[in-house]
């Protein structure tokens, strides 16, 4: 089971079907809803502000979601996948969009509908990345637009791999 704690009276809370793996931690003021999976080592920490994640969101391998007490939240819609070793930091990630393997997105920054946020990309606090688009590099700058369904389909494949370790629980 993972690490699941309170800090200072806030507990987090989930909806069904969720997969945790034994060494993810998830802390504080965290809401998440139906079908969303943290990934090994992976880190959901809302211990000064509160994080609102949607349903079918997966936080994968390494990967850290986090606040700051003078701009969180951290608001993550339906649909969103964090890539491995990604940091997701006081910002809003909306439905479908993707953040990749190693990318940093910081506070006050949003991420579009449907967005890629390329793998190692850091999206400087503050920017506005528009729907269905791809932004990359350091510091993040916009590259392209993506092909239909590019950023979405990713959180179904994390849904189906989630059954597969819930499987194993029963």
């Amino acid at each position: 089971m993972a690490l699941i704690k309170s800090i200072k009276g806030l507990t987090p809370k989930w909806g069904k079907d969720c997969y945790f793996s034994e060494n993810a931690a998830i802390v504080g003021e965290v809401t998440m809803g139906d079908e969303c999976s943290i990934w090994f080592n992976a880190v959901v920490r809302g211990d000064v502000a509160p994080i609102t994640i949607g349903n079918r969101v997966n936080v994968q391998d390494g990967a850290c979601v986090h606040v700051t007490n003078q701009t969180g939240p951290t608001i993550i819609e339906d649909d969103v996948s964090i890539g491995h070793n990604a940091t997701v930091h006081a910002c809003t990630v909306r439905r479908g969009a993707l953040i990749g393997m190693g990318a940093t997105v910081l506070d006050n920054a949003e991420v579009g509908e449907g967005a890629v946020v390329a793998a190692g990309a850091l999206v400087l606090g503050g920017t506005k990345i528009g729907e269905h688009e791809i932004w990359g590099g350091v510091p993040a700058k916009f590259i392209k637009k993506t092909r239909p369904n590019q950023a979405e389909s990713f959180a179904q494949h994390y849904v189906e791999y989630s059954k597969w370790y819930l499987e194993e629980q029963d």
